[in-house]
């Protein structure tokens, strides 16, 4: 048996790290996961029969990663593809969001708008090429190529709903990537088990290959040995583990509290990135609304800015025949919403979701049962230039490897990049194990110039 191996987070990207670490039984592995289910973000409840996502995913297309990991599991066969639209939700009216014809009807921008809209959108990777996108702000961006009116009634909603406040300043190359990944036309997938069979796959995969998982068991400290050999963990409740390696999945605010006081706390780079949390309404309803999968709320006195209808992409059949959508809203967890009873936000949430589909129509008497979740950090912000900002994989010449949200940029905060970011700690982990000397992470400056030859690539 290889090293000791210790994952914080069960999470998609701990669960991709202990099965990647068991698949050739070269390492001891103990996942440990601070709730009482795995899954993270993709974690699952009980509604009658079936096990419902707390919170709306997706496969797409381009998910190579997500996908390889699947076939590994042996649940190719699960996965499906259903063609999916867009609408936008202004001032309460609905509006198709696909096509040129819908482009056309679009009423929220006056006719110049509109065709300005269509022809930079079609050429706007193309116009976004080769520049240094890291280092260049949304908002300058797309308010040059597409003006003011564009980019007030599309484009700034359209970010603010996902990032609030900071929604003008992300990087680019953010943008970049999403429209590398995604289209207003698009095809998307999912599991015909649901997240659920993945996350039980995952699991059973780890276990029968000796593989330890243990639920309910937070972290409360991790420190080095005094030769720095191993690492320490302490558990809740008093107990403590050792481990020859620490793979940590967790947010970096929760690292830190885990590192604090320790040799380790200053051996990695914090860039202390602001993360939005979400909340998330489901509605199980009795009628379908009008089949477009994604819709973003603008400006229609609503306390969420999205709804996805999960059954335009999901069977009914998966959800014992009902029909299901979200609404979302993305906020800091310190926020004043994100403190409010479950029971109120779903009151309030509800008169509203039910006003904007009063054409259709939908009553309270369609709405057969309701849920929120709420999660603390979901998306980081991403502040300019943060390809140089990017902490290491390795905490410093330590045996602690890390495997955050904070380091899937450029790509977006989804299950495929945080399947590639495992594999790549896992990588790592394989690599300095089997290093006489241990190495070192590379310098601050060595990394930077890396990265910004990622970035170039990437837009080349």
């Amino acid at each position: 048996m290889g090293p000791n191996v210790a994952i914080i987070g069960g999470g998609i990207a701990g669960l991709a790290a202990a099965h990647e670490l068991t698949k050739d039984g070269a390492a001891n592995v103990t996942l440990l996961e601070a709730s009482d289910r795995l899954g993270g973000l993709g974690a699952f409840f009980r509604h009658g029969d079936q096990w419902v996502d707390r919170f709306y995913h997706c496969v797409m297309p381009t998910d190579s990663d997500l996908l390889g990991l699947i076939q590994e599991v042996g649940l190719a066969d699960q996965v499906y593809w259903k063609p999916t639209r867009m609408s936008f939700i202004v001032k309460g009216s609905r509006y198709a969001f696909n096509t040129p014809a819908d482009l056309l009807r679009f009423q929220p921008l006056s006719i110049a708008g509109r065709l300005r809209l269509g022809v930079v959108s079609l050429m706007l990777r193309r116009l976004l090429k080769g520049k240094d996108l890291d280092n260049l702000s949304t908002r300058s961006a797309l308010s040059r190529l597409y003006g003011q009116e564009i980019w007030k009634t599309v484009w700034k909603p359209l970010f603010q709903a996902k990032f609030g406040p900071h929604a003008g300043n992300l990087p680019a190359l953010y943008l970049w990537e999403r429209l590398g990944r995604e289209r207003n036309v698009s095809t998307r997938g999912y599991l015909k088990c649901g997240l659920k069979g993945l996350i039980d796959a995952l699991e059973g995969s780890i276990t029968r290959r000796g593989g330890r998982i243990r639920l309910g068991t937070p972290v409360a400290g991790i420190r080095e040995s005094g030769d720095g050999r191993r690492l320490e963990l302490s558990l809740d409740g008093g107990e403590a583990i050792q481990a020859d390696w620490v793979i940590s999945t967790a947010p970096l605010p929760l690292l830190a509290q885990m590192t604090r006081g320790s040799t380790l706390e200053n051996s990695y780079s914090d860039p202390q990135l602001p993360c939005q949390g979400v909340i998330n309404a489901l509605f199980f309803l009795s009628r379908p609304l009008d089949g477009f999968y994604w819709a973003p709320v603008v400006k229609s006195g609503t306390g969420f800015d999205g709804v996805v209808e999960m059954s335009a992409l999901v069977d009914p059949s998966q959800y014992g025949g009902q029909y299901l959508a979200y609404v979302m809203k993305y906020c800091d967890r310190n926020s004043r919403l994100f403190s409010q009873a479950d029971q109120q936000i779903l009151e309030d949430w509800t008169g509203q979701f039910l006003n904007l589909y009063r054409d259709l129509p939908l009553g309270r008497e369609h709405i057969l049962g309701a849920r929120l979740f709420r999660a603390p950090f979901v998306e980081p912000i991403y502040p300019l230039g943060y390809l140089a900002q990017k902490p290491s994989l390795q905490a410093g010449g330590s045996r602690l490897i890390l495997a955050t949200t904070a380091q899937v940029y450029p790509s977006i905060t989804a299950w495929n990049s945080s399947t590639r970011l495992a594999r790549q700690a896992v990588q790592r982990l394989r690599a300095l194990s089997s290093s006489p000397n241990r190495p070192t992470v590379a310098c601050r400056t060595d990394q930077a110039a890396s990265l910004q030859r990622q970035q170039r690539a990437l837009t080349a």
